[in-house]
C-alpha cells in the first residue's frame, strides 16, 4: 500500500467543498484546484485577472511549502481560463512565479469558476 497524507495549510484558502488541499501518495503531490481566495477573508482578491493569477500561485506555493516542497517541483499544471484573451497574461505571471525548466502544462477555457473566479490552476508536484 503507497504512504498516503493529506496536506493541509492555513496559508492557503480552505477547501470549499468536499476535498483535501492536497494528497501526498509516495513522492507524488496532487494539488487541488486553487481559486484567487485569499486565505485570511476567503473571498477573492480584488484587481483583475493579474492579480488573481498572482494569488492562485502564491495559494499554490504555500500547498506546496506545506507538502515540503515548492513550485519548482510541480511536473504538472492545469489551468482554468474564464477567458482566453488573458492567455498572455498567465505565461507572464508564471514567467515571473516560476524558473525553467517550466511544468507541463494544459490550459482550458471555461464558461464560469467557483466563487465568480477569473482563474483557477491544480498541479502535480513531485519532491
Amino acid at each position: 500500500m503507497p504512504n498516503r497524507a493529506v496536506i493541509k495549510t492555513d496559508k492557503a484558502p480552505a477547501a470549499i467543498g468536499s476535498y483535501s488541499q492536497a494528497v501526498k501518495v509516495d513522492n507524488t503531490v496532487y494539488i487541488s484546484g486553487q481559486i484567487p481566495l485569499d486565505p485570511e477573508t476567503m473571498e477573492i482578491v480584488p484587481g483583475g485577472f493579474e492579480a488573481q493569477a498572482r494569488q492562485v500561485f502564491a495559494n499554490l506555493s504555500a500547498v506546496c511549502e506545506a507538502a515540503n516542497g515548492s513550485l519548482g517541483h510541480i511536473v504538472k499544471l492545469n489551468l482554468y481560463l474564464t477567458d482566453l484573451s488573458d492567455f498572455a497574461t498567465v505565461n507572464a505571471v508564471m514567467a515571473d512565479c516560476f524558473d525553467e525548466p517550466f511544468p507541463a502544462r494544459a490550459a482550458v477555457g471555461v464558461k464560469e469558476l467557483p466563487k465568480g473566479a477569473l482563474f483557477e490552476a491544480e498541479a502535480v508536484m513531485v519532491i
